[in-house]
């Protein structure tokens, strides 16, 4: 464990009166046919980004009938709930997300999804292809335990069920962005928030982090490559797009080889879409060019702006051509960012809602999460808690927004362990 430190193991200490505290293991095992329940319903019945309207009802409902302060139609359909104990204290926040995906779900499930929903127009199926039903099931289940732990509380707690962590529908905004500018973290004031995520390739039982850098920063980027059409016997007479396009491509992949400190963390730029021209014998006048770049440290991604246009405005300048770089385009999110004091001090906690042996230091990924956007506000710890089944070898586990995506139930225990867990633990600390 890379951050079990002399000091890390002194906090444990600190939680020893915690112990004479309810037994949460019992609470979860208690709630957990409920939490089932509550996933199977959200896995049946999934809504894309921003469409989210049963859902926050469904969770609105049960969050009123615990007693809680209950706000709707925040970011569009976001749900917020406050806990105040009565008891000065810090304000912990609890995230999950709430969106489906437009994938056909491929499983024997009797509580599969069947359902349709629009998407750019377009009639799409739609599924929980990414475990975002367990993330409502496990938080439902997180508020209810907490609710009855009112009297062991110092502080509130803010539960945030985030809508379109995937992305809101073209033309529109959403998210973890939204409800920040919304002002989702004030009134009360956020001291600290926690998210988690499902993980199908990883063991039920077992939590992986990491601190710092956990998760990439996306950027989206367009380049419009603007030449002179010719005949394509008489290349000559033209100023190509498309051969400017493909030195492009190859010099861009030499920033991260070449420009990028490596050994530091790992960076990606990817051309995922290539559009020019109509036939075989006509050079186009323009072609454009779409990708991503994926970033872990905040050096690498102001390296990345400054790169790629320097890269193809060079490239289009010793090809005679001309070259329009849009960066980023459209949404972008910041590096999901592990607060470094705060999972030192919450190691500990880990450890107790899982064992010690099921606590996993992770590599970070170069996916991404808009739990991001609250954490450049706020401290904020973001771990992944395992749902893949123990006889399921993790080359043969279904990867997330894929047809076949599966988490076992029982994962979710973890994960109801570990939000209650960490906000006792962290409000006993302050």
């Amino acid at each position: 464990m890379k951050l079990l430190t002399f000091a890390s193991l002194l906090i444990t200490s600190q939680f020893s009166a915690l112990n004479a505290a309810p037994n949460i293991g019992k609470k979860v095992d208690k709630i957990h046919p409920k939490v089932v329940e509550w996933r199977h319903h959200f896995h049946q019945f999934p809504e894309l980004s921003n469409r989210e309207f049963a859902t926050a009802k469904y969770i609105a409902k049960y969050l009123t009938s615990l007693g809680l302060e209950v706000q709707t139609g925040v970011a569009k359909t976001g749900v917020v709930a406050i806990l105040d104990s009565g008891v000065a204290g810090p304000v912990v926040a609890l995230r999950a997300d709430m969106d489906g995906l437009p994938v056909l779900e491929q499983s024997e499930l009797a509580w599969k999804s069947v359902q349709r929903g629009e998407l750019d127009g377009n009639d799409v199926p739609v599924m929980h292809a990414c475990g975002h039903d367990t993330h409502i099931a496990m938080l439902m289940g997180a508020a209810k335990i907490l609710v009855d732990l009112k009297g062991q509380l110092k502080g509130k707690v803010k539960f945030i069920f985030q809508p379109a962590e995937e992305g809101a529908p073209r033309g529109e905004t959403g998210g973890a962005e939204v409800m920040v500018k919304e002002g989702v973290l004030k009134n009360p004031d956020v001291d600290v928030i926690f998210g988690l995520h499902i993980s199908s390739s990883t063991d039920v039982g077992k939590v992986r982090y990491k601190e710092g850098g956990t998760m990439a920063a996306v950027d989206p980027f367009k380049i419009v490559i603007k030449g002179k059409q010719a005949h394509g016997a008489y290349p000559w007479s033209s100023v190509d797009p498309i051969t400017t396009a493909a030195q492009i491509i190859m010099s861009l992949q030499t920033i991260v080889s070449r420009e990028i400190k490596l050994i530091d963390e790992a960076a990606v730029v990817t051309i995922g879409s290539i559009h020019g021209g109509n036939r075989s014998n006509i050079i186009p006048s323009e072609v454009e060019l779409v990708g991503t770049i994926r970033t872990l440290n905040a050096a690498s991604r102001k390296h990345m702006y400054e790169a790629i246009p320097r890269k193809v405005h060079g490239i289009a300048d010793s090809m005679r051509a001309q070259a329009e770089v849009t960066l980023p385009l459209g949404q972008s999110y910041p590096i999901t960012f592990n607060d470094i004091a705060l999972t030192e001090k919450m190691l500990p906690t880990l450890m107790k809602s899982a064992g010690r042996d099921n606590v996993i230091y992770s590599k970070p990924v170069t996916g991404a999460e808009d739990f991001s956007f609250f954490q450049e506000k706020v401290p904020g710890l973001y771990m992944w808690v395992g749902g893949k089944p123990l006889d399921v070898s993790e080359d043969q586990a279904p990867a997330h927004h894929t047809p076949e995506f599966y988490v076992d139930d029982s994962g979710m225990k973890t994960g109801v362990k570990l939000l209650t867990h960490l906000t006792l633990d962290y409000m006993h600390l302050h």
